[in-house]
């Protein structure tokens, strides 16, 4: 096993934002509380340890001892399940939708960030105890982001209809699935290994939630993990201050409303993840989830016959909270008042718009968990790491977007200069010149000036294109080769992570694949791993 590891800003693949974040540029300060490294988690446990109830612990355990009834799990587990009611236990907590079969591989680098942190924590603080903890994102219902994973080149897609939260539908249809997947992965024990999973995951339990859990545990057990599914009635009860908080005062709309227009401000680069709504909240029951909307002094679900005034929707919420279900923007709020959290684990994305949510959370007294962007692996096989050198291909170079990688490496392997950048510049020289001599004699020549430049220069990128195609062709076969290995490890133009799934080198290494992914992610190293195996 060979290593290398990039910084986040070298590959290309991670937006300015998170790229200050990572250099801590002061400008973020404000939108974030304290950042990820080992020292920053003794004032993290001691504000976080001042918020969390008993009460609210013991509710916790209750609930996820009922979800696990079912189970079979490993005894760290539930160990750490029970160490949850203890005031000297914190959780660190990633988050993700219910893909079928996990979805894109990173799922499994979010996971093992957070295991390892809680490791790390513990070698750090023997007196503590640190949980790690995968929040279901049950609530959900965008069906299309999570029906289908990618193996081999092929789309195995769950093809059926479904409305409200997705962790309710129930699992029927997915026998097709399960077929095609049987055809494909092939007859050797770690194939095997992956349909008795596929299959005891959603041939044999009711809904997407309970088939999500198991697969998580099969996969993550021997670690610890704490699978939570937070659609409950007992913890949605812990959280019902702040569904009226919601409801009656709009204050996560207005806060986060003033924070997106401070972060506009600072850069164009910062995109706005996410836009606030006036109410941040679904109405969730059997095969419904809509939002909630407040007009004309009446609360009301879109696309429904469903009203309250203002003393009905609180009742309502006082019986039934679990029919309360947070959006993208309270979320985040409803985890941190539930687990006793100290650190967020997430992706680019998810990092983003927890940037918007600091000022919310000062305003309503929570304390903001420590943000840490998630591992992120590009895994080459023994064979392709082969190529790569034979080619001269660097990690740097792997990297770059497709047509800028091509003709890196066609000027490198070339016996010919293709790069024009030293002629480009004389001629700009040159110009100079000319522009003095314009100015000297009639500044209405300077237009003329002008556009000969641009005519000379682009003249110079159009050869320079010219050369570099016919070049293409002569070296056709190296450059069929670097396309080939770049398509490979990029499928799609896009991050292996974001594409693959774990089942393709699951097929080559069984469960030393999680094995391998423990031992090597450094959640607090904040750089791309390659992994060379």
């Amino acid at each position: 096993m060979q290593q290398e590891h990039l910084p986040f800003k070298e590959t290309g693949y991670f937006s300015p934002l998170i790229c200050d974040y990572l250099d801590k540029k002061s400008v973020l300060k404000p939108f974030y509380n304290r950042f990820p490294d080992i020292d920053s988690f003794n004032l993290q446990i001691e504000e976080k340890k001042s918020t969390i109830k008993k009460e609210s612990r013991d509710v916790l355990v209750n609930v996820l001892k009922q979800q696990y009834n079912e189970i079979d799990t490993s005894e760290i587990t539930l160990q750490y399940i029970e160490s949850l009611s203890l005031d000297n236990t914190f959780t660190i907590t990633t988050g993700h939708q219910l893909n079928l079969f996990t979805g894109p591989l990173y799922f499994l680098y979010k996971i093992v960030s957070t295991i390892n942190l809680s490791k790390a924590l513990k070698e750090r603080h023997p007196e503590y105890n640190f949980v790690p903890v995968y929040w279901m994102a049950t609530e959900d219902h965008d069906f299309d982001e999570i029906n289908y994973f990618n193996l081999k080149g092929r789309k195995f897609q769950w093809n059926r209809k479904a409305k409200g939260a997705v962790g309710e539908l129930n699992t029927e249809g997915l026998n097709e699935v399960y077929e095609l997947l049987s055809q494909v992965l092939g007859t050797s024990s770690q194939a095997e290994e992956l349909k008795k999973m596929f299959q005891q995951a959603y041939l044999h339990h009711d809904n997407l939630a309970d088939a999500t859990r198991y697969l998580a545990n099969e996969l993550f057990k021997d670690y610890g993990l704490v699978i939570i599914d937070a659609n409950e009635p007992k913890l949605k009860r812990l959280f019902i201050p702040y569904i009226e908080e919601e409801l009656i005062n709009q204050t996560s709309f207005k806060q986060v409303s003033k924070t997106n227009e401070v972060l506009s401000k600072i850069s164009e680069a910062y995109k706005i993840q996410v836009n606030p709504r006036e109410i941040n909240l679904f109405y969730l029951k059997e095969n419904l989830r809509e939002r909630i909307v407040f007009d004309n002094s009446i609360f009301k679900v879109l696309n429904t016959d469903i009203v309250w005034g203002k003393d009905e929707i609180l009742q309502e919420v006082a019986k039934f909270p679990e029919r309360f279900s947070p959006n993208v923007i309270l979320r985040p709020l409803y985890q941190e008042v539930i687990l006793p959290n100290l650190c967020y684990i997430g992706g680019g994305g998810e990092l983003a718009y927890w940037f918007q949510l600091k000022q919310f959370f000062d305003e309503v007294k929570i304390p903001f968990p420590i943000l840490l962007l998630r591992n992120s692996v590009l895994i080459q096989s023994e064979s392709q790491h082969k190529k790569l050198e034979k080619l001269n291909v660097s990690a740097e170079d792997i990297f770059l977007k497709r047509d800028a990688f091509i003709n890196k490496k066609v000027r490198e392997i070339s016996n010919v200069d293709i790069d024009f950048s030293t002629q480009k510049e004389h001629l700009v020289k040159q110009f100079e010149d000319l522009y003095k001599l314009a100015k000297q004699t009639d500044k209405s020549f300077l237009g003329a000036v002008k556009a000969q430049e641009v005519k000379q220069l682009k003249g110079l990128d159009v050869l320079e294109k010219r050369l570099l195609k016919a070049q293409k062709r002569k070296l056709s076969d190296e450059v069929e080769r670097m396309i080939k290995i770049k398509n490979e490890l990029f499928p799609n133009g896009s991050l292996q992570e974001r594409n693959a799934n774990f089942s393709e080198f699951y097929l080559d290494y069984g469960e030393l694949l999680i094995a391998m992914l423990i031992k090597n992610l450094e959640p607090l190293k904040s750089e791309f791993l390659i992994m060379k195996y």
